[in-house]
């Protein structure tokens, strides 16, 4: 990865930050203090906030009006433009040398001079462990990406995981328009929208089979903290994105004692 590839002000910002291995320059993190200090007894240390943005043009796709049907072209433009700013964002992760990357958001939000145009964001801490022992970086030796909290990055250490890197699935889905005559029929009635609920579990389902292949491209184990999203990002009525998005991990040696070591204890809460 080159710095040719970043934005000039991003290069320089992340000059005075930290390195691995380097306590010079001031690190920057969107963690809380408890994932600060959670990532810190994992034995990893906090370089730099890092993102990665994408402005993208959706194209145009019209759905059939009584016809349950995936969006291909809206599909592929919201896949496409996330992982254009998850890999931005990796990219300044590696001018820091970092091994991953934990609390990653990803957010989307329609730029107001142009109905058909998105900012896509990535944004995440990078962290490097503190020994520069090696064997935590992701698939294909770039740094891994988490939206695991820190809390939840030193629990999945503590078990024996480690974390590969955020898998996603997206789906746009047109769901089909109910006739007059139907939707009449169903005044006053309890009645199941049987063309209704097919259109959303399809869409469900294509986002989450997307997620699964990605995870298994990384050769994971499994994927953790799995999360379902939905938005019509003001697209027209019944146009709606299905967004699955989690951590893959891979189990490290000696993963069952590990587990068979934790002790869970009761923690109760005394605020309000």
């Amino acid at each position: 990865m080159s710095e040719d590839t970043l934005a000039p002000h991003a290069v320089e910002r992340l000059k005075g930050l930290r390195s691995q291995g380097s306590h010079e320059g001031i690190f920057t993190s969107d963690l809380s203090v408890n994932e600060f200090v959670m990532v810190r007894k994992a034995e990893f240390e906090p370089l730099g906030l890092v993102v990665g943005s994408c402005i993208y043009h959706m194209g145009i796709q019209y759905g059939n009006w009584n016809q349950n049907m995936e969006m291909d072209v809206l599909s592929q433009a919201m896949y496409q433009a996330r992982e254009l700013a998850i890999s931005r964002m990796e990219q300044e992760a590696i001018l820091l040398q970092a091994d991953g990357i934990v609390g990653v958001r990803l957010e989307v939000k329609r730029m107001e001079w142009d109905p058909d145009i998105l900012e896509f964001m990535a944004i995440g801490t990078a962290i490097a462990h503190r020994s520069g022992a090696p064997g935590f970086k992701g698939v294909g030796g770039k740094p891994f990406t988490s939206d695991l909290s820190g809390q939840d990055f030193w629990m999945l250490l503590q078990a024996g995981y480690r974390p590969m890197e955020m898998v996603m699935g997206s789906c746009v889905y047109h769901v089909a328009h109910q006739g007059v005559l139907r939707s009449m029929g169903n005044i006053g009635r309890n009645t199941e929208l049987e063309q209704f609920t097919q259109a959303m579990y399809d869409a469900r389902e294509l986002a989450m089979e997307r997620m699964q292949h990605e995870a298994q491209e990384a050769e994971a184990d499994g994927i953790t903290g799995v999360q379902l999203h939905e938005g019509s990002h003001n697209w027209k009525p019944h146009i709606i994105e299905f967004f699955a998005v989690g951590t893959a991990v891979k189990a490290m040696d000696g993963a069952d004692a590990k587990v068979d070591e934790l002790r869970p204890q009761l923690v109760l809460p005394v605020n309000d």
